[in-house]
């Protein structure tokens, strides 16, 4: 008892496996779940087909039979009118003794009739309901599995536009703006420090202190020149 519910378990673990494997599998082709749900409905389409098709050969032979039994009721009616007429009583016996038969039969063979037709009907019905499935069952497929495509079309292209991010392109630039701040920078940076320089600010001073001289010199040329021209006018 104890190693048959261990195989049982064990057979119920591998079935979940295998479901679950087989979903996946469903999930990545969904084209193969659909036929397999198409292929299914078919078969039991094919099924309900010849099931529908005996039930109306029933209700054929039925109706037939019923029809047969009112022919022949008809004909020992007639009889029985003319067993009467002749006053034939032992064959009016016999005749009464069949149509009762028929009529007996009759009865139930349009109670089987009608139901016969009534499950063929259904039968009938249920048939045009799995094809109508079956249908949009294929529809569903069509419009499931171009979703699918264009979702998978979508996504390749996003992932395209993904790889084609120019973030290296933005860094690379970054690099390079850094690299030209630098050479700015080092370039204004030499200037200052050349400015800083004291040879530099000693030559600058000699050439604003040369500036102030020559001031100067001109300031007294210009003197020695106005007390030239005084003493030449008091001369005179």
């Amino acid at each position: 008892m104890a190693n048959n519910a261990i195989f049982a378990r064990l057979s119920n673990l591998w079935t979940g496996f295998i479901s679950l494997w087989v979903s996946d599998i469903e999930k990545e082709h969904p084209e193969i779940a659909y036929q397999n749900a198409i292929a299914s409905m078919i078969q039991k389409y094919t099924q309900l087909k010849s099931a529908t098709g005996a039930i109306i050969a029933r209700r054929q032979e039925i109706t037939a039979r019923l029809s047969s039994h009112e022919r022949e009721l008809a004909g020992i009616s007639t009889d029985l009118e003319a067993a009467l007429a002749t006053g034939q009583d032992d064959l009016a016996v016999v005749l009464i003794q069949k149509k009762n038969a028929l009529d007996a039969s009759i009865t139930e063979l349009r109670a089987d009739a009608e139901q016969a037709t009534t499950d063929a009907d259904n039968a009938k019905d249920s048939l045009m309901q799995v094809k109508t499935e079956i249908d949009k069952l294929k529809a569903e497929k069509d419009r499931m599995l171009a979703q699918m495509h264009s979702a998978q079309a979508r996504i390749k292209i996003q992932g395209q536009l993904d790889g084609l991010s120019v973030d290296a392109e933005v860094q690379a630039l970054g690099a390079v703006r850094d690299h030209i701040k630098g050479q700015v920078a080092q370039a204004s940076l030499g200037s200052e420090l050349h400015n800083s320089d004291l040879d530099v600010r000693l030559a600058k001073l000699r050439q604003s202190s040369g500036s102030v001289t020559a001031k100067a010199q001109l300031e007294a040329m210009k003197q020695a020149r106005a007390a030239s021209a005084q003493a030449s006018v008091k001369n005179l």
